[in-house]
């Protein structure tokens, strides 16, 4: 099998969904190939992460309250001396009223949490790249040979601008996983801060407004510039963070120009 075959079934085989016959040209790809082993083992790293109890969420004891409410007055309804008809017709509308009220309040819960779970996903893919010595796969302050690495490996070409002026040495680069897909994540450095900065195609058209957060004791920085997403993700002050942002935005705004 080739990289790339392998690589596009992954995903596939560590969620254990694959026959045997692939798992079996899977292994043994990996045994002999570096590159791909070193993929697996980010995606195994970000399966752990995501399995966390942090990225779980846990619906609010209301929710449950409602719920068993809504149940005894079913269950209330069938102790009464009612015609079958009058019985299903009570039960249809007790669910029918829990279906609503789930429909009303779901669309809430997952526009607050799963913004959540997408942050912890940065911010757990910038603390692996630090605890597993996996900063880099290609190590280069050179932008003119870290873009280049990434040719073949994602369906889109990272702009890797260079921020030496602006006094932010850039690392290397390396694939990350986030939501499922591929990304970039373009590493610079400033004095002993690391910064990982993750982008990939906007689903949106380009521009956005700034977003600066903060997670666990790091600052993420989100903007979107010239059809891409980025994420910045580090331990630098923000005031610090904001100028590589502004550096970041400034090089690609003008080379999309």
């Amino acid at each position: 099998m080739s990289c790339q075959e392998v690589q596009d079934l992954l995903h596939g085989y560590v969620d254990g969904e694959l026959d045997l016959v692939r798992t079996l040209d899977i292994e043994r790809h990996l045994r002999d190939c570096s590159a791909c082993a070193r993929v697996h083992a980010d995606q195994q790293a970000l399966r752990s992460a995501l399995r966390t109890s942090a990225l779980y969420f846990t619906p609010p004891e209301p929710l449950e309250q409602r719920i068993r409410a809504a149940v005894r007055r079913v269950s209330n309804a069938d102790t009464r001396t009612w015609g079958w008809s009058w019985r299903w017709l009570s039960l249809g509308a007790a669910v029918a009223c829990v279906t609503i009220m789930l429909w009303g309040v779901m669309p809430l819960w997952i526009e607050s949490s799963a913004p959540d779970h997408a942050l912890q996903e940065l911010v757990a893919g910038h603390v692996r790249s630090l605890m597993v010595d996996h900063l880099t796969d290609v190590t280069s302050s050179d932008s003119h040979t870290v873009k280049p690495w990434f040719e073949g490996k994602l369906d889109f070409s990272p702009p890797v601008p260079d921020l030496t002026v602006q006094g932010f040495r850039l690392v290397g680069g390396r694939l990350e996983y986030l939501g499922a897909r591929p990304v970039a994540a373009l590493v610079y450095q400033r004095r002993e801060h690391v910064i990982n900065l993750f982008t990939w195609p906007a689903q949106a058209e380009a521009g956005g407004n700034e977003t600066m957060l903060t997670r666990q004791g790091y600052h993420l920085a989100y903007w979107r510039v010239a059809g891409m997403s980025y994420w910045a993700v580090s331990n630098l002050n923000q005031r610090e963070l904001q100028e590589f942002v502004r550096a970041v935005r400034q090089q690609t705004s003008a080379v999309s120009g």
